[in-house]
């Protein structure tokens, strides 16, 4: 299947468009990590919008600061951020410079280098469970903040790029509400703005946003 798909770099022009263009058209695309150790490719199955002044859920809703800095642009670079004290999830920019709208890379198929994946991702009992997430996706491609600003579009030397894969045909596509984000009546996210290949195995599950509850 990998020796089929279209190795072409994405061109920059390709995330210069808007978020909700862009992430559905994310779907299908390979993004290949290089590593000392050797490269792995995933095919992009999951992924999520996010747009800046326009969107609460957004790290760049309330400006710009030093940790969300690479959302505001040049498009096509990373945007890696650390949470809960544990893991790195791994976004890639796009929209005009200066807009801060980017992509969550939610989950993939690991189509080339899943032996080196497995050695990240002991706890994965199938390959389908190497990316199905987006932790468990930047654990697998040992993606941290170090990779924060990289240019994804770069032609040569970049540890991360995105290749033109197999578009995946609309009629392929399903949409629905980002996975744990809350909305404006705290209750769930008002955005339908999830976008996944139906059918797609390495998809990660669907959990509701769960307000904290105030202590007494």
């Amino acid at each position: 299947m990998i020796a089929s798909l279209d190795r072409t770099p994405l061109s920059r022009s390709f995330f210069d468009r808007p978020v909700l263009e862009v992430a559905p058209d994310l779907l299908g695309r390979l993004l290949v990590r290089t590593t000392p150790e050797g490269p792995i490719v995933l095919r992009l199955t999951e992924v999520e919008a996010y747009d800046g002044p326009n969107d609460p859920g957004s790290h760049a809703f309330r400006g710009r600061t030093a940790r969300n800095a690479v959302m505001f642009g040049p498009p096509g670079h990373v945007y890696v951020y650390f949470t809960y004290g544990m893991w790195h999830c791994m976004n890639l920019v796009c929209g005009p410079e200066g807009r801060a709208s980017a992509v969550l890379l939610r989950a993939g198929e690991v189509l080339e280098g899943a032996e080196l994946a497995r050695t990240r991702r002991l706890s994965a009992r199938h390959d389908k469970e190497l990316a199905k997430g987006p932790a468990r996706l930047a654990t697998a491609l040992d993606i941290d903040r170090a990779l924060d600003g990289t240019d994804a579009c770069a032609m040569t030397g970049s540890p991360l790029t995105v290749l033109t894969g197999a578009p995946v045909p609309s009629d392929q596509v399903r949409n629905g509400p980002r996975t744990g984000v809350s909305g404006d009546g705290g209750d769930g996210d008002v955005h339908p703005w999830r976008y996944w290949i139906d059918g797609d195995p390495t998809v990660s599950p669907y959990r509701a946003h769960v307000p904290r509850r105030r202590r007494a």
